[in-house]
């Protein structure tokens, strides 16, 4: 296999904040937007998908400096192509404004 351009394996995604009502936040459910969805019926492909919350901390952990919290999209939220998503450990509020990855798997094709 010859070089070339290196393949990116997922989608960025921009956190919005926590799922919320007009007084209440429900930290336990993040938005995301997801790069080019832009409808509801976009959002379908990439329920299931898993998404990775990577971020810098000061102290080594296992050799390296950076860290990474799991989770997955689980549904879409209104008709722009925003989607809800849940955190094995809830987003900590300096994350929002983030960026994540969605990545291409679990695949149902």
């Amino acid at each position: 296999m010859g070089k070339g351009e290196p393949i990116r394996l997922y989608v960025p995604a921009t956190i919005l904040g926590y799922k919320r009502s007009k007084s209440n936040q429900y930290p336990n459910t993040s938005l995301l937007q997801i790069q080019g969805v832009n409808t509801k019926e976009e959002v379908a492909w990439y329920q299931g998908k898993r998404l990775a919350y990577i971020y810098k901390a000061k102290t080594k952990k296992n050799g390296s400096l950076y860290r990474c919290m799991w989770g997955r999209v689980t549904r879409p939220h209104g008709t722009s192509g925003v989607v809800r998503a849940k955190f094995r450990r809830n987003l900590p509020p300096k994350s929002l404004g983030g960026r994540v990855r969605v990545f291409m798997y679990p695949s149902r094709i």
